[in-house]
């Protein structure tokens, strides 16, 4: 499959393979960085952020960040918060909708916890990978309303990034068109129109589960290290790669 066919309606089959697309669309608009960090938004962006990791030669760390939902309605988001202790609130919708400073509070403790049990159970004490001075490259597995990523974005510039990059398979076109004034780069080679859901755009659009962001991490913790020294692809055109008699990424057979 490629970016032409999906124009035409065609979904991705899986992350993975969105992951491989998505990073030869990096390397022909960024080249191939020297010092990347590829920050995968977890659970979905993190198979995502693998391929673009080991395709650019880079290194890959979760960045965690949790919706605030509205109280009674939390699938609604109020606002968002990231990794560091960030929040952003959508403050209009706060006050249009007159949720208490209380209510707010309390869902923000309650989505702290969370975000901290989810940082120790992917890192595993391990710490945060330094950003500072280097490009970072926000990755998930699309742009809907796009208010975690924005939370993301706020809570990644605090750490000093050389350049900030947002890189999604695909996205609402409103979404990435608002998004790309608040960074340097974002790529999303597929932008349907309409839109709707993230998960219509993707064949195989299964959950992630905590295991699969552990092999993930591991497996490119592994391909980072063996790949110093080696050569790597450049200039490719956007499709998905031949993988050969290469072992298979994390969760796929």
């Amino acid at each position: 499959m490629n970016a032409t066919a999906m124009r035409q309606g065609r979904a991705y089959r899986d992350r993975h393979e969105a992951g491989e697309i998505l990073a030869a669309h990096l390397i022909e608009q960024l080249g191939m960085p020297d010092d990347a960090v590829v920050l995968a938004l977890p659970r979905g962006g993190v198979p995502v952020g693998f391929e673009v990791a080991r395709e650019l030669g880079a290194d890959l760390d979760v960045f965690v960040v949790r919706k605030l939902g509205v109280p009674q309605q939390p699938e609604f988001a109020m606002g968002a918060i990231a990794a560091g202790g960030f929040r952003l609130l959508n403050d209009s919708l706060v006050a249009q909708l007159r949720i208490s400073e209380d209510d707010v509070a309390a869902v923000t403790e309650r989505e702290m916890i969370e975000l901290q049990r989810r940082e120790k159970l992917y890192r595993e004490n391990r710490p945060p990978i330094n950003v500072h001075g280097r490009v970072a490259i926000i990755v998930d597995d699309g742009l809907a309303t796009g208010f975690t990523m924005r939370a993301a974005i706020a809570a990644v510039r605090e750490r000093g990034p050389l350049r900030l990059v947002v890189a999604v398979p695909v996205g609402a076109v409103e979404t990435c068109e608002e998004l790309s004034h608040e960074v340097g780069t974002l790529v999303c080679p597929f932008q349907p129109d309409p839109f709707h859901a993230v998960g219509l755009w993707y064949q195989d659009f299964t959950p992630t589960s905590d295991d699969e962001v552990h092999r993930c991490l591991a497996a490119a913790a592994t391909n980072h290290g063996a790949a110093h020294g080696s050569s790597r692809r450049r200039g490719s055109s956007p499709g998905p790669r031949n993988y050969g008699s290469e072992a298979r990424a994390p969760g796929t057979s």
